[in-house]
């Protein structure tokens, strides 16, 4: 009678299985995507234990080599050929990275003017009575995260104010009220939607019930 043979499993490498459950597919860049991108690397190469390749937490310490390999490997997986043949040369993950970045994003002087050109941008945003709330946030939000990319310092506190000063006439009660006592220099931009959100489900007036 044959033995019985278990099933093999990775109980002795959790770290494997955690990673197996997981199943991450790294993003495809693209000339339209390289902030998202550079986003979803970001998280995905921190959830498989790389990203110290690219930022170390102590910036003395060596790099592993395996870990660095890793990395490198997940880059060249997340890039078109046209961008890796012109990074090839690049030999840490550290370079490779910041020469996609330097590809997408262009030069320093090129950084400084998309920059100027999406604060310009920031500062025009309006918005209308016929404008919903979760569209325009969501704008305001995604431009300052394009602006924070390239490397720009955008306050918490300066994105909170302008959305309190272009909110149209319904919101400005209670844009009003969160000026004179809320901390805008401590108040997230989330609490500050999420303030406005309530307000407006207020001004919707109760909601009637319906009898069966």
């Amino acid at each position: 009678m044959p033995k019985y043979m278990p099933r093999e499993t990775n109980v002795m490498n959790p770290r494997k299985n955690k990673e197996e459950a997981v199943g991450l597919s790294y993003p495809m860049l693209t000339r339209a995507n390289d902030t998202t991108w550079a986003l979803k690397m970001k998280a995905y190469m921190r959830a498989h234990g790389v990203w110290e390749a690219i930022v170390p937490k102590d910036p003395k310490a060596p790099i592993q080599d395996k870990m660095d390999k890793i990395a490198v490997a997940a880059i060249y997986q997340s890039i078109p050929e046209d961008i890796l043949l012109s990074v090839a040369d690049k030999e840490t993950a550290k370079e490779l990275w910041e020469a996609v970045k330097t590809l997408c994003q262009g030069g320093d002087r090129v950084k400084k003017a998309r920059v100027q050109t999406l604060k310009a941008e920031f500062e025009s945003m309006s918005m209308k009575n016929s404008d919903a709330l979760d569209d325009f946030c969501f704008k305001i939000s995604a431009l300052v995260t394009n602006i924070r990319a390239l490397g720009e310092e955008v306050p918490e506190a300066y994105v909170v104010k302008k959305l309190l000063r272009v909110v149209p006439q319904k919101f400005l009660q209670i844009a009003s009220t969160i000026e004179q006592f809320g901390n805008l220099e401590t108040m997230s931009f989330e609490d500050t939607v999420g303030s406005l959100k309530a307000h407006e489900e207020r001004m919707k007036g109760p909601v009637e019930s319906i009898e069966i």
